[in-house]
C-alpha cells in the first residue's frame, strides 16, 4: 500500500491528514494484529473516508458512534481473525457514555448547546466526544473510553453542572434518542439542491449556495457540494445546524408550474 499514490489526488491538506491517519490505523492493526480506532470523525470525515475505502477496496472496518442515527462516529479497523461477536465484545472497551442526570429543578433547563458548548469552554479535545443525546433529565454523552475519567473529572467544574450527578455508562446502557418527526410542506422552481436547502434552512439562494459549498450538507449520508444536484423521492437530506428532512412525496404542482413537496423533518 503506498500512502503517498493514495493520497495525492486530495487537494486539502486537512482531507489528507485525515486519510493518512486512517491508513496508519488500518496498517497497525494489520501487521499488530489487533483493534485500532480513530478519534471522533464528523459527517464530512465519515463522508470522505468511505469513499475512499471503498475505492480502494479496504476491508475489515466499522464506523461506529454508539448508536445507529449517530452523527459522529470513529472508525474500528480489525485483523481478519476477528469475527462479528468478537468485535461487538469490544465495543465497550472502546466507548462509555457519561451520563449527566440534572436536579429536579433543573429537568428540561439544557439543550444540546449548553452541553457541548461546556465541553468547550473547558478546553476539553472536541474530537474525544461523539453525539450528545438530550432528555428531559440531563444528557448522555458519548466518549472515547480513555477520555470518559477526564470528562467527568472536568465536568462538575462547570457553575451549570455543580449540582448535577455525573457518571460513567457502558455504551450498551446508552438512552435511545427520542426522535420526533414533524411533517412540512415546501414550495421549489425545481429539484435542485440550493433550492431544497433555500427553503428548509430558511435562508436565501445565495445563502443556500454558500451552505453547501461549505460542506454542511448531505445527501443519503454522502456530502454534497454542487448546488445542481438533482434530488428524488426518499432522499434524506442533512443540513449541518438545522435538521435532517426526508422528500415524502411530490404532491402536485402550483399554477406557476412550481412543485409541493411533502417532506419529513427529523
Amino acid at each position: 500500500m503506498n500512502k503517498q499514490e493514495l493520497l495525492n489526488e486530495y487537494k486539502k491538506q486537512e482531507d489528507k491528514i485525515c486519510l493518512a491517519q486512517i491508513l496508519e490505523k488500518i496498517e497497525n492493526s494489520k501487521n499488530k494484529q489487533k483493534i485500532e480506532y480513530t478519534d471522533f470523525l464528523d459527517m464530512y470525515q465519515i463522508s470522505l473516508v468511505e469513499k475512499f475505502l471503498k475505492k480502494n477496496q479496504i476491508k475489515n472496518y466499522i464506523l461506529f458512534g454508539g448508536y445507529n442515527e449517530a452523527e459522529r462516529k470513529i472508525l474500528i479497523t480489525y485483523p481478519d481473525k476477528y469475527t462479528d461477536s468478537m468485535l461487538e465484545k469490544n465495543l465497550d472497551k472502546i466507548l462509555k457514555v457519561i451520563r449527566i442526570k440534572l436536579p429536579e429543578t433543573e429537568y428540561g433547563k439544557y439543550v444540546h448547546r449548553n452541553y457541548l458548548g461546556g465541553i468547550v469552554k473547558l478546553g476539553l479535545k472536541r474530537e474525544k466526544v461523539g453525539d450528545i443525546i438530550v432528555y428531559k433529565e440531563g444528557a448522555d454523552i458519548i466518549t472515547l473510553n480513555d477520555f470518559g475519567e477526564i470528562l467527568k473529572k472536568e465536568l462538575p467544574s462547570l457553575t451549570r453542572f455543580q449540582n448535577s450527578s455525573i457518571e460513567i455508562k457502558e455504551i450498551s446502557e446508552l438512552k435511545q434518542k427520542e426522535i420526533t418527526v414533524e411533517n412540512i410542506k415546501i414550495i421549489v422552481p425545481s429539484f435542485r439542491l440550493d433550492n431544497f436547502v433555500s427553503d428548509l434552512a430558511r435562508t436565501s439562494r445565495s445563502k443556500a449556495n454558500e451552505i453547501i459549498k461549505q460542506e454542511r450538507v448531505f445527501i443519503n449520508g454522502q456530502n454534497e457540494t454542487k448546488p445542481s444536484k438533482q434530488l428524488k423521492l426518499n432522499d434524506v437530506i442533512t443540513i449541518r445546524g438545522k435538521g435532517r428532512f426526508v422528500i415524502k412525496a411530490f404532491s402536485g404542482n402550483t399554477r406557476s408550474g412550481r412543485t409541493v413537496v411533502e417532506i419529513e423533518k427529523w
